[in-house]
């Protein structure tokens, strides 16, 4: 059966349509490779110059840019790499303990924690004990048994539980000790 002549119209009006629609390129028209080059050897030759003065060098030129452009295809100086955390760790493995309080297997149907105070330098338990209910105060009575005055460490690693709070900070202020906090989520 032939469609009626009043929809094959339509029909080839929105296949048209389409078909155009399709042939056309999406978004900004591309930047020519001449002014990448340029933009490139502007940055190369100006490492101080930030994305704005690089814009305004080509705008002066009459080569019309956007910011954005700028931003991605100019040339960063390399910059040495920061010192990563396990040269931390190496630096300051002597000085560094870490405290980290986590649930232990259930014994007897109760849930217990488990809070340990780890030497990294020889990978040794200077402190643990098997709680029921973890406090601040009864982490910070345990944090100074393990770090006395003469013995105290300068750094303390710790992830960013509850059970640190105010009387874990107070103790930790008065024996004297950096805190080194993991990264949100990190365990």
């Amino acid at each position: 059966m032939q469609p009626a002549t009043g929809l094959a119209w339509q029909r080839t009006r929105v296949r048209d349509h389409w078909a155009r629609l399709s042939r056309r390129e999406p978004g900004r028209p591309a930047i020519r490779q001449e002014v990448r080059a340029l933009l490139r050897e502007i940055s190369e030759a100006n490492p101080r110059w930030g994305s704005p003065r690089i814009l305004g060098a080509l705008r002066t030129l009459g080569i019309p840019v956007a910011k954005s452009t700028v931003e991605k295809d100019r040339v960063r100086p390399r910059r040495p790499p920061s010192p990563a955390w396990r040269v931390f760790l190496k630096t300051h493995l002597t000085e560094l303990v870490a405290l980290d309080v986590f649930p232990g297997p259930p014994v007897g149907f109760t849930v217990r924690f488990v809070l340990i105070v780890l030497a990294h330098d020889r990978r040794k338990v200077v402190h643990s004990t098997v709680p029921e209910h973890p406090t601040a105060q009864w982490t910070a009575q345990h944090l100074r048994e393990a770090c006395p005055w003469d013995t105290a460490p300068e750094y303390l690693l710790r992830d960013r539980d509850a059970v640190y709070g105010e009387g874990v900070q107070r103790c930790v202020t008065r024996v004297g000790l950096d805190q080194v906090l993991t990264a949100p989520r990190s365990s």
